[in-house]
């Protein structure tokens, strides 16, 4: 029985590599994105960080910037202008969403057929969450979760009945509501740093690199842990019987 227990050391030592390097350098299933990243050297504005290994074309980038977006009709502008800095980090937000590569440790399945994917409590820099929730002081919103619930009778997301217009602390009273409220806990608020290797970043310099590749791999690293350590230990008692 030696050999079997050569085999299980064996892969005890490759298992955690072969289930983090699924989780790294991928894209979300869903109808924007490309089935596997690459460059794309014309992305818009504010997706250009993503241009060396990105999930979105160059289309998508570009529909990402309108006031009301060509990817989902939702208009930022629900009640009425938004301010140019706010406005920015949603747009930022979407290019992250739509483009980064980097977010497969927080990716999950949305329907049992296989076809759709989001994000789930994938953790934003605390100063990502307090810049977006400061720059958005003084526009407005209806709602504290975008993910549903609008009037989208006229084409494009409006204002539920009774719903009031409120500046953005009525129904965000913290960053860490607005970052985690505002699309159903897709966004976690980190109390990290940004560059710290333990938060994401959902827009950075690209001449300073892309910092969320360490991130994403510090997460995916243990992800194997729990699902194939229960696997191998069962594996482990069952040869233990046969000896």
């Amino acid at each position: 029985m030696a050999w079997w227990w050569q085999l299980l050391l064996g892969l005890w030592t490759v298992m955690p590599i072969w289930a983090g390097d699924k989780l790294l350098n991928v894209c979300m299933n869903t109808q924007h994105h490309k089935r596997e990243p690459g460059p794309e050297d014309k992305l818009h504005k504010e997706c250009i960080p993503w241009k060396d290994s990105a999930c979105c074309t160059a289309n998508t980038s570009w529909k990402a910037h309108l006031n009301v977006s060509l990817l989902y009709n939702f208009s930022l502008v629900h009640c009425g202008l938004m301010m140019p800095g706010c406005q920015r980090h949603f747009i930022q937000a979407v290019c992250f969403y739509e483009c980064s590569p980097n977010l497969g440790p927080w990716i999950q399945q949305v329907d049992l057929s296989g076809q759709g994917e989001r994000i789930l409590d994938a953790p934003l820099c605390r100063e990502d969450c307090e810049q977006w929730w400061e720059d958005c002081r003084t526009s407005y919103t209806c709602k504290s979760n975008w993910h549903g619930g609008w009037d989208w009778s006229g084409g494009k997301n409006r204002c539920p009945a009774r719903a009031r217009c409120h500046p953005f602390p009525h129904y965000f009273p913290t960053p860490a509501d607005l970052c985690e409220r505002i699309w159903s806990n897709s966004f976690k608020a980190s109390p990290e740093h940004r560059n710290s290797g333990r938060c994401l970043q959902k827009w950075f310099e690209p001449a300073q690199g892309n910092p969320n590749e360490a991130v994403a791999r510090l997460f995916a690293s243990p992800a194997w842990s729990w699902e194939f350590s229960h696997t191998l230990m069962a594996f482990s008692l069952f040869l233990s019987c046969l000896s």
